[in-house]
């Protein structure tokens, strides 16, 4: 009877052993085979999630079709707790091989809708939502709004059914802190107490990707960090005998050259003028900052700017001080801090608009006096027009 129960025993662990070698063949086989998506999805791996409810949404959305599977290959595998926080697109027919190194890999995510926050240099922030079909495909947009308006359907419903979603934010050049800190403050997909508007030019104006729920401090912070090695970078490569003692008075004439020209091909002429006034001690005479003395940057003027300002003597009002300004006037771009920095090796001491969008420039002041009466001729005939038209 022993015999019998030992041998019975023995078949039956063979069995067991065959089953069990079949059962892991066929896992392994379902692991690293072609998966049943028949087209691209965009999946959320959220910040502090893990692998089960990561394999039960795929397994939901029909990338996968065993989530214990992968559950169990990604323990084996020791990958379990390498899951990256992001989105990311799972191309059709992936296996849950190529699965598992996407989402614990990590690297730039990929989303299918992308929404852009443009703060601009004047008026309310835009937010411009697209979508894409594939990592490769270009963007559509879908809704473009302004900020401050009623949120369109198509954005709502996105939200609404937790949609990941890429946010960037784009601060354009020559903005202000204050303008930027607004525009923060109306962000609905932003979170956080409203931060005190930093030092005027400590931002650096590009486009950042940021999460949805980030604080407002978090995408102020990086920033000021982005700007600060911008500076630095560029002020350990400053040309010679520049009249400029700091990082902070580059930064400053950095920023007066973002106002006054958005032509870049010209930043580095507008800048050699400036540095030979600086050289000569002649005033620098430009209405950008006369105008943020009497805004501080919070808002545009929104007119010209009348006889009694450019007289009336003010910190900012290079007109009436032979130096540049206590500080900066507005958050200056890499171009214009390596303008300020490295300037056109030029005559020039003057520069007018030409009515094309760029500037005249001249080195004596009786050139600068026919440059100037070209532009009042420039403007009459503007005004005569429009006057025509209403």
């Amino acid at each position: 009877m022993n015999k019998h129960f030992a041998a019975n025993f023995f078949n039956l662990l063979i069995i067991g052993m065959i089953a069990l070698a079949g059962l892991v063949y066929w896992a392994k086989t379902e692991f690293y085979k072609p998966g049943p998506l028949a087209e691209a999805i965009f999946i959320e791996v959220p910040r502090g999630g893990n692998m089960r409810n990561v394999s039960i949404d795929l397994e939901e959305k029909g990338a996968v079709s065993h989530g214990t599977i992968m559950r169990v290959a990604s323990d084996y595998l020791e990958k379990s707790n390498q899951l990256k926080f992001g989105n990311y697109e799972i191309p059709a027919g992936a296996s849950m091989s190529d699965i598992l190194d996407i989402v614990t890999k990590g690297g730039r995510s990929n989303f299918r809708y992308v929404a852009r926050y443009n703060v601009k240099v004047a008026g309310p922030a835009e937010l411009i939502l697209r979508e894409r079909t594939s990592s490769d495909a270009t963007p559509s947009v879908i809704t473009a709004f302004t900020v401050g308006e009623e949120m369109p359907e198509a954005y709502v419903k996105l939200i609404e059914a937790k949609t990941p979603i890429s946010y960037q934010v784009s601060m354009a050049e020559g903005a202000t802190s204050w303008q930027f800190v607004e525009a923060l403050k109306a962000a609905d997909f932003l979170d956080g107490e409203a931060p005190a508007v930093p030092a005027e030019g400590t931002l650096a104006p590009n486009t950042y990707e940021v999460r949805r729920g980030a604080l407002r401090s978090e995408v102020l912070e990086q920033l000021m960090s982005a700007q600060t090695k911008i500076l630095a970078d560029a002020w350990e490569g400053r040309a010679k005998g520049l009249p400029l003692k700091s990082p902070m008075e580059a930064l400053t004439l950095a920023s007066i050259i973002e106002k006054e020209t958005g032509v870049s091909s010209e930043r580095e002429e507008v800048s050699g003028v400036f540095v030979n006034r600086l050289n000569k001690g002649m005033k620098l005479q430009t209405d950008p900052t006369v105008i943020y003395g009497i805004t501080k940057g919070q808002g545009t003027l929104g007119r010209g700017l009348r006889r009694s300002e450019l007289s009336k003597k003010t910190e900012y009002n290079t007109y009436i001080i032979p130096a540049l300004p206590p500080g900066p006037i507005a958050n200056p771009g890499k171009a214009a801090i390596e303008a300020a920095l490295n300037p056109a090796p030029t005559k020039n001491l003057f520069f007018v608009a030409d009515g094309s969008g760029g500037h005249a420039f001249a080195e004596t002041l009786r050139q600068h006096n026919v440059n100037v009466a070209k532009w009042r001729k420039i403007e009459a005939e503007k005004r005569r027009k429009q006057q025509q038209e209403n």
